[in-house]
């Protein structure tokens, strides 16, 4: 299977736990590395992703809800082949991923695309069991558990550290940590709906030094897993 460009899913399956910022990093991540990329939003109700990158990548939105998105979804994969793929999942989404979800799966060799999860999680029990469902439909995808440093330090995430889930994402995924964006840049950006490109141009200087700070800090995350030479497994 061709793992060059491959299905980038950020997922959580709740709202509030940092998926919109984890996809604007990884948009720009990968637009730095002058890898050709394209958005698919899920949260049709809620796109501010999709409002964000419109002017800088080709984007669609597309309702995994019910069966048609799934297959517009996959017909989106297909249709750009040369690009990778980053999907921003919406909140309430889990349900369509148990009832369609195998739609994607059945088609990854067919697509010949890797599935890649970046599962951003809170401290709460709910995040490790939306992600235990998760799995059911993905066994054999490569899964990245996220753990955003908004809600703070990776021992404050002691339900996941203790986990057996932990455990298992690690014999093929990494356990990453996210680093936390000072709200009134975070505020910002959200307000303002606009990609991180945009924002290192437009920002006044003091928000544009902590963005920096911030961008450093994704791209040594998104390295242990995006590289040419495939994800680093030490842990």
């Amino acid at each position: 299977m061709d793992t060059t460009q491959p299905i980038y899913l950020v997922g959580g399956s709740k709202g509030g736990v940092g998926k919109s910022m984890v996809t604007l990093a990884l948009a720009d991540h990968l637009q730095r590395r002058d890898t050709h990329a394209v958005l698919v939003e899920t949260d049709t109700s809620n796109p501010d992703v999709m409002k964000a990158l419109r002017d800088e990548m080709k984007c669609a939105a597309y309702d995994l809800d019910d069966a048609d998105g799934w297959i517009g979804f996959v017909n989106f994969c297909d249709t750009h082949r040369g690009a990778a793929v980053i999907v921003n999942t919406a909140a309430r989404n889990q349900t369509g991923v148990a009832r369609y979800g195998g739609t994607l799966a059945r088609t990854l060799d067919e697509l010949e695309r890797q599935l890649v999860v970046l599962w951003v999680i809170n401290r709460q029990r709910d995040s490790l069991e939306l992600l235990h469902i998760f799995g059911q439909t993905f066994p054999d995808t490569v899964t990245h558990v996220v753990r955003n440093g908004y809600f703070g330090t990776p021992d404050k995430f002691a339900l996941y550290q203790e986990s057996q889930l932990r455990k298992s994402i690690e014999t093929k995924g990494r356990s990453l940590d996210f680093p936390d964006l000072a709200d009134r840049v975070a505020d910002e950006l959200r307000s303002q709906r606009i990609s991180i490109r945009k924002a290192a141009e437009t920002m006044q200087i003091g928000q544009r030094a902590e963005l920096f700070r911030w961008r450093e800090l994704c791209d040594a995350m998104f390295s242990k897993v995006i590289g040419t030479d495939g994800p680093d497994r030490e842990q």
